[in-house]
């Protein structure tokens, strides 16, 4: 896969946590910057399918809704 180089500000406290967790692991920054982002995107991006079924429910439970809103 290939590389891009990013440019980015991050507090110094983050950074020497970060620089401090590649040396006792052995990692680079790069690759533990580039599974930090892919957990992040990972962890908030809402699949297509779940919005469909949350969708479709509301639409379903419409007169509930109502009534619990009153």
């Amino acid at each position: 896969m290939s590389a891009i180089k990013i440019s980015s500000k991050v507090e110094e406290e983050v950074w020497a946590d970060l620089h401090a967790l590649a040396e006792e692991t052995d990692r680079s920054l790069s690759g533990l910057l580039t599974e930090a982002i892919r957990d992040y995107v990972r962890k908030h991006r809402i699949r297509p399918e779940v919005m469909d079924h949350l969708e479709a429910s509301m639409r379903e439970n419409d007169e509930l809704g109502r009534r619990l809103a009153e």
